[in-house]
């Protein structure tokens, strides 16, 4: 039987003693064997991981990578890992930050959203020399003004290090992504950061108005931008990656039907299974039948049109 998905935070990296140094806002982690086990785990992190030594698989969102020597793997909040295992020589340098304090200490310009799609479907970059240098500069710098005496501008110090180490890995993603000036229209933008927030958000609310108030816009506008720019209504949009958390469980987890409608703060049963029927003609149970015997999925259509813009 397969666990429960458990959530990944720096109360769970403190708990399992295996950082160096671990706050509210950052963590820096040497030891990832600690981490190695069969469940699943929902981060709740940003983690940038950078491989010296030995090699691992993982299981991201359901697919399967391989990390080796000079390998950055960057986990985004609310990527599923599951099932890692690494070589007993592995080596590695981990940083972690609270979604919220990178907002704070970054103001990337809006290519961002181009770096994020590219991650969110190429998790592992395969860095030079210089690359692997750099961040073990400011990890091992950072590291020791967290470590060291406390001093009275420590926090400011380090945050200005950390926003330095963050421009440095912008920089870095220029080799992997076609980074060209922002040309996007306001409703672009817009669009972007709706799709943005949705990926960040767990679980994920069926009421528009969360989004809109979290945009600054009202839930009319919101419609009429995803409407221009995908072609799409809001609600369609909000569906489909609400439709992947639902598949996922249904198919990676061995949670009942009703445990899924919970977890996914669906009121009812009997709400859950209209979402689920609308959308797939099908009630959760034969479509979780569908998803794990590899039979035609009929929400797949609409999924694949969705997804090139997410």
């Amino acid at each position: 039987m397969k666990e429960e998905i458990k959530k990944g935070n720096f109360k769970d990296i403190a708990a399992s003693n295996a950082a160096v140094y671990c706050d509210d806002r950052v963590a820096f982690i040497e030891d990832f064997h600690r981490f190695e086990e069969k469940g699943a785990v929902r981060m709740g992190v940003v983690a940038l991981i950078l491989c010296l030594k030995g090699h691992a698989t993982l299981n991201i969102n359901g697919q399967s990578y391989t990390m080796k020597k000079d390998d950055l793997l960057v986990c985004h909040p609310n990527i599923i890992l599951e099932n890692s295992t690494t070589s007993c020589d592995m080596r590695f340098r981990c940083i972690c930050l609270s979604p919220e304090y990178v907002k704070q200490i970054t103001l990337i310009s809006n290519d961002g959203w181009d770096i994020f799609r590219f991650l969110d479907k190429s998790p592992i970059l395969s860095l030079n020399a210089e690359e692997v240098n750099s961040f073990c500069q400011y990890y091992d710098l950072i590291r020791s003004k967290l470590t060291g005496t406390p001093r009275h501008h420590q926090k400011e110090v380090t945050s200005a290090l950390l926003q330095a180490f963050l421009y440095e890995f912008h920089d870095f993603m220029e080799r992997f992504v076609k980074v060209n000036p922002p040309t996007f229209t306001q409703s672009e933008r817009l669009f972007r950061r709706f799709l943005q927030l949705l990926s960040n958000t767990y679980p994920k609310p069926r009421d528009l108005f969360m989004y809109a108030e979290e945009l600054n816009i009202s839930r009319k506008y919101l419609s009429v931008v995803c409407k221009r720019i995908s072609g799409y209504p809001a609600m369609d949009i909000v569906s489909y990656f609400i439709m992947r958390d639902i598949q996922y469980l249904l198919k990676k987890s061995d949670m009942c039907i009703k445990e899924v409608a919970n977890e996914l703060n669906f009121p009812s049963m009997s709400f859950f299974g209209k979402f689920v029927k609308l959308r797939t003609g099908m009630s959760p149970k034969e479509y979780r039948e569908c998803l794990v015997n590899g039979g035609h999925d009929p929400y797949a259509a609409t999924a694949d049109a969705i997804s090139q813009f997410s």
